[in-house]
């Protein structure tokens, strides 16, 4: 329980103010079908958050036990100061063509992700918790809720979100688990 918690809470307020969060807002602005970008949102993030965290497993199982410790710390740090830097949405995304809308969010999310610090948050907690599917299901929570009510109201909203601060929680709380995991603490 406690690695979907944590995985829900880091990456829920790491996204607010992320690329993908922007990029929400984008599709809902320009196709105004709430529901299928929802939907794309869940589906792109349900299988890049599965790579991220198989990969974070597989990190766990062949790093050992010091080293690993050593970059989980490092690597939380590193997700801090990069969290301090706010986004941009390099271009926006095509038309719909003959796609439709679940589509090209679906796409256009999981690329934009790519690389992401919310997918490398997500494969430092993979392998932090022996928890996968605890760490998926919390990091893709993490990021509905960060980025639907985008989807829904984000126009009305998005002004009004003090993003500087944000940034900093959290950067704070990626700078807390960092400097934790370093010290040895256990999550599990």
């Amino acid at each position: 329980m406690e690695a979907f918690l944590v995985s829900t809470l880091v990456v829920a307020i790491g996204e607010i103010g992320d690329k993908t969060q922007l990029l929400s807002l984008v599709l809902a602005a320009r196709f105004q079908r709430p529901l299928p970008i929802a939907f794309g949102i869940l589906f792109a993030t349900l299988a890049n958050h599965s790579l991220a965290g198989l990969a974070g497993e597989w990190i766990r199982v062949s790093v050992s036990a010091d080293v690993l410790r050593w970059a989980l710390g490092l690597s939380f740090i590193a997700v801090a100061l990069w969290a301090l830097i706010p986004d941009k949405l390099d271009k926006e995304p095509g038309t719909v063509g003959r796609f439709g809308v679940f589509l090209v969010t679906l796409a256009t999310f999981f690329l934009v992700e790519m690389g992401d610090k919310t997918q490398v948050a997500t494969v430092i907690l993979a392998a932090q918790f022996n928890a996968l599917i605890a760490v998926v299901a919390g990091t893709t929570l993490g990021m509905l809720i960060a980025d639907v009510p985008v989807v829904y109201l984000g126009r009305a909203a998005a002004p009004r979100i003090p993003f500087k601060l944000v940034r900093a929680i959290a950067a704070s709380i990626f700078a807390a688990l960092g400097l934790a995991t370093l010290l040895g603490f256990k999550f599990l």
